[in-house]
């Protein structure tokens, strides 16, 4: 009985060492794994670390990101093809700008020119009413407002003399001629009466500008016209009326 006992128990160092390496072995084989797993999972996250997961929680989207995302790119980065450029105006011309010549005054004083005989053109008409009258018609040709200053100086044939201004058809303001306008002078060439003296016919006439040397030819009737120490002029203004009244 007691041999009996004895071979149902066998022998276990031979089978605890095994089991030990065994145990061992896997172990190691497990730490292995787990340290490959670590690495890849440290890779991974910092890759992703690098792109934010929203748009709007880091770095701006890249010019590559999709149509969605370029929609929702940040102002002042418009996606190309699509708006206008940074710094570009979507609105009508700059304020400034428009000003610039719709609002030039060319009757201030800064925007005219004295009327010369180099931008102007004269003519003269001799009038039977009113009697022994002539007018003088200065026509702007330059491309600026130009002012006439003054009275006319006028220059006959043979007078030694320019003729006085008429004092009382002095206008309030300088007459002043937009491109193509007109001003008016008269000239009372001789007396109605036959009082004024040294009387003779001029065939040739020459019209000057207060400020200026130049003078401009106009012409006369080809028979000439009567003057004498009468001879008068007005100053310019702008209307035939006020340079006959």
């Amino acid at each position: 009985m007691r041999a009996s006992v004895r071979r149902a128990h066998p022998r276990p160092r031979p089978f605890a060492g095994a089991g030990l390496a065994a145990v061992a072995l896997a172990t190691l084989t497990l730490a292995a794994c787990s340290q490959s797993g670590e690495g890849e999972g440290v890779r991974k996250e910092g890759a992703a670390s690098s792109q934010p997961s929203k748009q709007g929680e880091g770095a701006p989207p890249s010019e590559s990101s999709s149509p969605s995302q370029a929609g929702q790119a940040p102002q002042g980065k418009p996606t190309a093809g699509k708006g206008p450029s940074a710094g570009s105006s979507t609105g009508a011309t700059p304020h400034g700008a428009q000003r610039t010549g719709a609002t030039h005054d060319p009757y201030a004083p800064e925007n005219r020119v004295p009327c010369t005989a180099a931008n102007t053109k004269v003519a003269a008409a001799a009038l039977s009413r009113p009697l022994n009258h002539m007018l003088l018609t200065v026509t702007n040709t330059g491309s600026e407002m130009c002012d006439l200053k003054g009275y006319p100086v006028v220059k006959f044939e043979g007078a030694q003399s320019v003729p006085p201004v008429m004092e009382h058809s002095k206008p309030q303001a300088v007459t002043s001629l937009p491109p193509g306008g007109k001003g008016y002078a008269a000239v009372i060439l001789s007396a109605g009466d036959g009082s004024g003296g040294d009387g003779y016919t001029a065939r040739s006439l020459e019209v000057g500008f207060q400020g200026s040397d130049a003078m401009a030819r106009a012409a006369l009737p080809a028979k000439g016209v009567y003057i004498d120490s009468s001879l008068r002029v007005t100053y310019w203004v702008s209307t035939t009326e006020d340079a006959l009244s």
